[in-house]
């Protein structure tokens, strides 16, 4: 009996282990347009996130992270493909070129994943046969169902994502990207941003503030290939902010949207905490572009400047240690880190293709990892140069160098000095030989992402 005793002693022992092996559950929850200060966490005077908030608290958020292209359909592909679109081609809102095998949904099912898709797709025709529960819709905020009743489309979403967990297979680990179509604007509606009726308390006698920068002034120190009314960020701007009341109404109406998106998430959140899941589950939230609220006299984002580019990133990972819940990191992680990290997470090798890197270190290591101090934005051109131009730059942290290759032209900017992108310093002989090293550098990058 001494050996048997022995024996299921030591089975006892490894219990714990053979629970942290479980594999871990994947919920990505991505919400559009929907730049890094949109949410109460991170110091916005007005929007209420208390449930993104508390992911927060329950997690780590990256004070710092980035897209490497503004724009949804881009964005998107990056995040299933953890690659620059140089690499995975999909300028326009067209299938990119990368294989489903080489994404993160595409390999989580290879390797026994109950996958699924909610929401927003925006890369061509939703793929269907790639998921095992695949819902596409997008472009309005009202959706008529099959019965002809009609459903605010971020309502859709939480039925839609609840449904998946709750008809899932319970013998199966599961990934589930909700992808909410709120806070963007649907563009052919001159109302833009269209909330719940029960929204509409929100915020109902409060004054948002209006961004320092939102002024003609600022709008023509653009180079002179944007700050003209052709083109599409002005023309928007027109749409939603060219009038004090006017701004107003679609700032409040944009926030009871995140208001809204906040609390589907919470629902979401609690249906894992029901099922017993949440602690084996890693929940991501993020978004796919940041958001022009009218600075630099513009609207939408596409552009290298930090409204556009800067987004949230809430990360609540089970194997993060208790100390660390609730911390910050101020690094650069970018969109195309998302795939690396969740593929990493499942102990499944990311493809050699991904650009980007596990970001999970960052949280879980003992030693901080050296890690990125600079990375390489693009943006294609869009219809015309008139339209929208394309752009790329060198990031850092307290230094831009933006290039704009459709007019061969170039900005410089010090982000300590002038955050708001205001005074560009291209001309100034100071700068010359801090120019010269960030040509040469953005080179090396630009040449890396494609």
């Amino acid at each position: 009996m001494k050996p048997l005793l022995l024996a299921l002693v030591g089975l006892v022992a490894l219990l714990p282990s053979l629970k942290a092996e479980k594999p871990l559950n994947i919920l990505v929850l991505y919400a559009d347009d929907w730049r890094h200060d949109t949410l109460g966490i991170a110091g916005n005077p007005v929007v209420k996130t208390p449930n993104l908030d508390q992911l927060a608290r329950d997690g780590f958020r990256f004070t710092q992270n980035r897209v490497t292209t503004s724009i949804c359909g881009v964005s998107r592909a990056t995040l299933f493909t953890g690659q620059w679109m140089s690499r995975h081609g999909n300028p326009a809102f067209l299938a990119f070129k990368t294989p489903w095998s080489e994404t993160y949904p595409g390999l989580l099912r290879t390797n026994g994943y109950f996958v699924g898709h909610v929401g927003k797709w925006h890369n061509g025709k939703f793929p269907a046969a790639n998921f095992d529960f695949g819902r596409s819709y997008s472009g309005t905020h009202w959706i008529k169902e099959k019965d002809g009743t009609r459903i605010h489309v971020t309502q859709k979403n939480e039925n839609d994502a609840l449904e998946f967990l709750r008809t899932r297979p319970a013998d199966k680990p599961f990934c589930l990207t909700l992808a909410f179509f709120a806070t963007h604007a649907e563009d052919g509606n001159p109302l833009q941003y269209l909330p719940q009726p029960q929204s509409m308390e929100l915020y109902k006698d409060v004054t948002v503030p209006v961004p320092v920068n939102a002024t003609d002034e600022s709008f023509h120190r653009l180079p002179p290939f944007i700050a003209h009314e052709k083109n599409e960020g002005r023309n928007r701007w027109h749409w939603r902010f060219d009038e004090p009341a006017k701004f107003q109404t679609m700032m409040k109406n944009y926030y009871r949207l995140a208001t809204e998106v906040d609390a589907t998430c919470g629902r979401v959140l609690a249906e894992l905490t029901k099922q017993g899941l949440l602690e084996n589950t890693l929940v991501i939230f993020t978004t796919d572009n940041g958001y022009f609220h009218a600075e630099h006299g513009l609207a939408d984002k596409w552009y290298p400047h930090e409204e556009s580019i800067r987004v949230p990133l809430i990360v609540r990972d089970p194997r993060m240690d208790k100390a660390r819940r609730g911390q910050t990191n101020a690094d650069f992680t970018l969109n195309v880190d998302l795939a690396p990290t969740l593929l990493a997470a499942t102990g499944i090798k990311a493809p050699a293709t991904m650009q980007g890197r596990d970001l999970a270190p960052l949280y879980l290591a003992a030693q901080k990892p050296a890690w990125r101090t600079e990375f390489f934005y693009e943006h294609a051109t869009i219809n015309n140069t008139n339209f929208i131009p394309a752009s790329q730059a060198l990031v850092r942290r307290d230094w831009k160098y933006l290039y704009w290759p459709d007019f061969k032209t170039e900005q410089l900017f010090d982000l300590r000095s002038d955050p708001n992108e205001e005074k560009d310093l291209i001309a100034d002989p100071s700068q010359k030989d801090r120019l010269v090293e960030m040509r040469r550098r953005f080179g090396e990058l630009k040449s890396a992402a494609q």
